[in-house]
């Protein structure tokens, strides 16, 4: 299966836009002060947990937007698609399903039972 490098890149744009605006969305709602501000605990107990989702959201959304960044410069490199850990081709079927990943399924398996 031949590799479809500008709908990958196109999907890697794509997905950094959303990410982007989803990071500066979430950056001003996880800086509002909510908890403690409540009239009954139970309310700040709601408050603090909507307040750690969100944060939560937010860091996983850095770090996607980091893949996604580091996997456009690894096409401006000419290396897009080749993993960095043994620089064999990475499988169509896997770019597709996840266009940023810098590793291919042998060396992403190695890495997770480390």
């Amino acid at each position: 299966m031949p590799i479809p490098y500008e709908r990958l890149k196109h999907a890697l744009l794509t997905e950094k836009a959303a990410l982007t605006e989803q990071v500066e969305q979430l950056d001003v709602v996880v800086r509002e002060p909510s908890v403690g501000y409540g009239t009954h605990p139970a309310d700040d107990g709601t408050d603090a947990f909507d307040q750690a989702r969100d944060l939560a959201v937010q860091v996983n959304a850095e770090h996607t937007l980091q893949l996604v960044n580091d996997a456009l410069a690894r096409f401006d490199k000419g290396t897009y698609g080749l993993c960095i850990d043994c620089g064999r081709e990475i499988d169509a079927a896997r770019l597709l399903a996840l266009p940023y990943t810098p590793l291919c399924l042998n060396c992403q398996s190695k890495r997770e039972r480390r």
